[in-house]
């Protein structure tokens, strides 16, 4: 009977040790290093200096900054090795710099609107001064 005692036990030990695995697994996923979020990072960088090239700082100055700020911040975090919180803010940065070029692109295309908007007034203007007509 002392045989047949320790393979209980034995078996009782295994089905613990098997039945604790899952939550194991998931403890050590959650303590295992994330990798560093490059592509995140790149993709920030890339948003900005497209910003950058269509002049956002000018326009968008405020939106600009803020998405170098975040670019920075990730970078910290990336130092600290905090790979989630530093994908996070890269993905915030690429935002607010995509932001920054889409509100430069706007004003810009703003102020084109309103120069075609003169001329035309202007043409208009000449145009009847010539016929002696009025609007």
């Amino acid at each position: 009977m002392n045989s047949l005692n320790i393979s209980a036990r034995c078996t009782r030990r295994r089905r613990v040790q098997l039945a604790a695995l899952p939550a194991l697994l998931i403890v050590s996923a959650a303590f295992a290093a994330a990798p560093v979020p490059t592509t995140n990072l790149q993709a920030a960088q890339q948003a900005i200096a497209n910003a950058e090239r269509v002049e956002a700082a000018t326009l968008a100055g405020v939106e600009l900054g803020e998405a170098r700020a975040k670019l920075s911040a990730a970078q910290e975090a990336v130092a600290e090795k905090e790979m989630v919180q530093a994908a996070r803010l890269a993905d915030q940065a690429r935002a607010s710099a995509e932001l920054a070029a889409a509100k430069t692109g706007a004003a810009k295309a703003s102020a084109v609107n309103a120069d075609i908007k003169r001329t035309t007034a202007t043409l208009v203007d000449e145009m009847q001064r010539k016929t002696g007509e009025t609007k």
